[in-house]
């Protein structure tokens, strides 16, 4: 055996999981042919054995499946698969149903496939570490636990128990897990942990010489009642329902989780295993898991490793960093540094300005405060950590000053030369635009070198996306510091390099305007707003364009004239831009900040937004010829199109920022996995036709050029 260690001594069978070159535990091939060595040898030593001790050698317990021989499946793979599940399953029964004692010895995190394998002691002693993570997250994946997990929790926990930790993949701490009956004792972390956890374990063998999960016991009572008791029918129809009003039908995993946890428990425990793997079979091999995996698993820890890093520079959290502009946006940064931490101070033109973008700190901890989530002192040392003032005096000595005023190039060129004197020695300074080109910008600057874009997204305190934008004479140390930065605040950096509107910014203007540009074809406002929706976007093109203001759009437009003009060239607005213009300039509806955009707001509390009737009157046509699939695909592929626009270009270097970028800073779906595996996931060639029939019947917005795709197939990520 290469990845388990296998002992016996003085009737304890100890199992130790133990990966070579792995830094952790996974259940990769080698691993199923190791557990089918050890639930031989486990019978074989049956007379022998007194107690089963599951160990790890490693730091974690055990992490779960093998995710990369994950991206490599097909369907046709499913069978195979469902075997290899079944396999994992038999030993697992082997060890638990042997009559012996088993105890998992718990001494760090466990998670999927690795709390799986902690429930097969039918008694589980954990370190009380607060960063000790359990559960079973696999429907974030596009997966289901299907090596007994979703049975093992419905039974442990019941049909409305177990649903946060199963059917939302809700992960919880050892002191939660002893809460649930899920671990039975803790031990305090330390030095001596391991051997108190054995102690423990042996001691418990001692006073149980026989043992199974109690629910294999005759008579357990499933916490809640099975499906055909009263109170849980009654519930049944509303499951799938709430799940399809959540999920929009896009997502099959949470389906498939509770189907088996419905089916799972008006059958024998065999039975329910059996119809767990082929719910996991059918899943692992589709096209939706590989795509999330990729994303949310491979993607995501690219960027948490600092993949977009440039190497060679030493780590940097700054002391103290300086917010020019106390509005919307700056006030949503100083929370997020000073709840980090961070010594901030927030500039405004006034104090008064500066004291109510402080108020916002205020506001947000009071409520958690008020919920029990926060200790008072706690607040106070966040709002202690924010000096609001009007005087550009006290930016003196930060180590970054971050300038998030208007979109205006003249104001941001004042502010800049402004406050970069103030900086430390060595200290960096950034801008918050979403649109205006970086290089630009730093020609304000007195070292271009050291003037960096960090675009935050609004709300600052929910978006988790951050966009770094390097500028042309942008230096690597400056890139990595940014980076560093942002990581401190607990966000996700992306980097791209300069140009107009960046990476999201101006993916996401091909989704309003693709939107804005349908209703000026004449195709239905309430067609439009639930293509985006059923497509998996988080609301309609027209709801946002009305919530970050028409007159915003307009005024992009305008400066983006303005640099064409500057640089010899004519600017031709698109269709979309012509009617975000129409409903500006012609009928007074700036957006829902102005009270009116395309959406009326009415003013009653708790009534609810609804579309401005008149634009029936104004834009439908009902000789126009339109499908919902066409809709939702033009939202859809628009989108993907520009992103990879933006890698053949360079603005996008590598398809993890492209993915994370578009999903967690301008909701591309996540059930695509992100702008490009939405187009990998398609398949480069099918992307490719449906694409060239799109630009053939609604316009060059479709359109691939040779360089494009030859930067897909580039950039095409291998496992």
């Amino acid at each position: 055996m290469k990845t388990i260690r296998y002992s016996l001594d003085a009737g304890i069978a100890t199992i130790t999981f133990d990966e070579p070159d792995s830094p952790v535990n996974t259940m990769c091939l080698q691993w199923q042919e190791d557990m089918d060595a050890v639930a031989a040898q486990v019978l074989q030593d049956k007379d022998s054995i007194t107690g089963i001790l599951l160990a790890s050698a490693k730091t974690t317990f055990f992490a779960g499946a093998d995710l990369k021989a994950a991206m490599r499946l097909t369907p046709a793979d499913a069978p195979r698969i469902f075997e290899e599940i079944e396999r994992v399953k038999k030993n697992f029964r082997t060890i638990e149903t042997l009559g012996k004692p088993v105890v998992s010895l718990l001494n760090g995190t466990a998670l999927g496939g690795g709390w799986e394998v902690a429930l097969v002691g039918h008694y589980r002693i954990a370190v009380d570490d607060k960063k000790t993570q359990f559960g079973l997250p696999e429907v974030t994946l596009g997966l289901l636990p299907g090596a007994s997990g979703v049975t093992k929790m419905t039974r442990h926990l019941g049909l409305m128990g177990a649903q946060p930790y199963l059917v939302e993949g809700k992960t919880f701490s050892p002191a939660e897990a002893k809460g649930l009956g899920l671990v039975h004792e803790l031990v305090a972390p330390g030095p001596d942990a391991a051997s108190e956890m054995k102690a423990k374990a042996l001691a418990w063998i001692a006073a149980n010489p026989t043992a199974q999960h109690a629910w294999e016991a005759k008579g357990y009572k499933v916490p809640g009642g099975l499906p055909s008791s009263p109170a849980v029918a009654g519930m049944l129809p509303i499951a799938p329902a709430v799940i399809k009003k959540n999920t929009r039908g896009l997502y099959p995993a949470p389906e498939a989780i509770i189907a088996c946890m419905v089916e799972g428990l008006q059958v024998d425990i065999e039975t329910a295993l059996r119809i767990e793997s082929r719910h996991l079979a059918k899943l692992m091999s589709g096209s939706q898991a590989k795509a999330m995996i990729n994303t949310f698993f491979f993607n995501l820890n690219a960027i948490k490793s600092g993949q977009s890093r440039p190497a060679g520079v030493p780590r940097f959290k700054p002391a103290k960093v300086g917010l020019l502009g106390a509005g919307m946006m700056g006030a949503g940064i100083a929370y997020s540094q000073a709840s980090k931490g961070i010594a901030t101070v927030l500039k405004d033109v006034s104090q008064e300005k500066a004291d109510l973008g402080k108020s916002y700190t205020a506001k947000i901890t009071q409520g958690r405060v008020d919920k029990g989530r926060m200790k008072p002192e706690a607040q106070q040392q966040i709002l202690d950590l924010i000096h609001p003032t009007g005087s550009v005096a006290d930016l003196q000595g930060c180590d970054l000053i971050i300038e998030a005023v208007f979109e205006n190039r003249e104001l941001k060129a004042k502010v800049t030369q402004e406050a970069e004197p103030l900086l430390a020695p060595g200290g960096f300074f950034a801008s918050n635009t979403s649109t205006l080109p970086i290089t630009g910008l730093a020609t304000a600057s007195r070292d271009a070198s050291k003037f960096i874009g960090i675009h935050f997204f609004s709300p600052v305190d929910k978006m988790k996306l951050v966009e770094i934008i390097k500028g042309q004479e942008t230096d690597d140390e400056t890139v990595a510091r940014a980076y560093d930065y942002v990581q401190a605040l607990g966000k996700f950096p992306i980097v791209v390099n300069d140009s107009r509107g960046f990476f999201t910014s101006r993916v996401f203007g091909t989704f309003v305007m693709e939107g804005a540009a349908m209703l000026g074809e004449g195709i239905p406002a309430a067609a439009i707003e639930n293509a985006g929706i059923q497509s998996g976007m988080p609301v309609g093109p027209l709801a946002v364009l009305d919530e970050t203001a028409l007159t915003l759009s307009l005024h992009v437009m305008d400066q983006t004239k303005k640099d064409f003009e500057a640089e010899g060239k004519s600017y031709i607005a698109t269709p979309g831009e012509i009617v975000v213009e129409k409903m500006v300039k012609q009928h007074k509806r700036p957006g829902r900040a102005g009270g009116a955009g395309f959406y009326d707001y009415p003013s009653e509390k708790g009534a609810k937004k609804f579309l401005w009737p008149e634009l029936k009157g104004l834009f439908e046509k009902p000789d126009a010829h339109w499908t919902i699939t066409d809709l939702k695909d033009r939202l859809l592929y628009r989108q993907a199109v520009e992103t990879a626009r933006c890698l053949a270009e360079g603005v996008l270097t590598s398809v993890h920022d492209a993915n994370i970028g578009s999903i967690f800073g301008i909701g591309f779906p996540a059930w695509t996995g992100g702008a490009m595996q939405f187009i990998y996931g398609m398949g480069i060639e099918a992307f490719e036709a449906r694409a060239a029939e799109l630009a053939a019947q609604f316009g060059p917005g479709f359109a691939l050029g040779d360089d494009v795709k030859a930067a897909i197939r580039r950039h095409q990520p291998q496992y």
